[in-house]
């Protein structure tokens, strides 16, 4: 079956991406990669990057929130 949209297909490989509030996406391989977003891991099948991404990503909420109720 051919997925049209990228971030839809089961069998793709995928980037693990995160940007600067500590939010993490995944991004089709083939995608040009977004500014503002970092590579963390490289391009890996999707159930590998949602094992890691549920190994890793302890938080939903973005770093700017927590740190302005924090008072830091």
């Amino acid at each position: 079956m051919e997925f049209t949209n990228p971030f839809d297909n089961p069998q793709g490989r995928f980037y693990i991406l995160q940007n600067d509030q500590k939010q993490y996406s995944l991004w089709p391989a083939q995608c040009a990669l977004p500014g503002g977003w970092r590579v963390v891991c490289e391009p890996q099948p999707q159930e590998a990057c949602n094992r890691w991404l549920a190994a890793h990503w302890q938080s939903l909420t973005p770093v700017h929130y927590v740190t302005a109720r924090s008072g830091q």
